[in-house]
């Protein structure tokens, strides 16, 4: 019986494991979301309420789809309505960076 107590704990702890690390891996990528809104915002000429607000607009479009991409055409499309050369790899470089920041950001808090 305390083999079956003994692996019942294990599963629960690798559960809570998970489920740790998943809620970890959202905050993580929404902080990385909001930071590269703040990012282009600035290079969109956004300053304070606007620039947040543009910054909560890229995090509601990452959870559109899996993955960065649906951040990326947005800035770019942004960029490109205001005449701003930007590449798709420069943005994400940025993210990635973004993404350092986020993770320690979040593992800090």
């Amino acid at each position: 019986m305390s083999s079956v107590n003994s692996f019942e704990e294990r599963q629960k702890a690798f559960e809570n494991k998970y489920k740790h690390d998943q809620d970890m891996l959202f905050r993580i990528l929404s902080r990385r979301a909001r930071l590269t809104g703040l990012w282009a915002a600035e290079h969109l000429g956004l300053k304070g309420a606007e620039a947040n607000s543009y910054a909560l607009q890229v995090v509601d479009v990452d959870l559109d789809e899996p993955g960065h991409m649906d951040m990326v055409r947005k800035i770019k499309g942004d960029f490109e309505l205001k005449n701003i050369e930007i590449s798709e790899h420069r943005i994400e470089r940025e993210m990635e960076r973004l993404l350092n920041v986020a993770r320690e950001q979040v593992t800090t808090e």
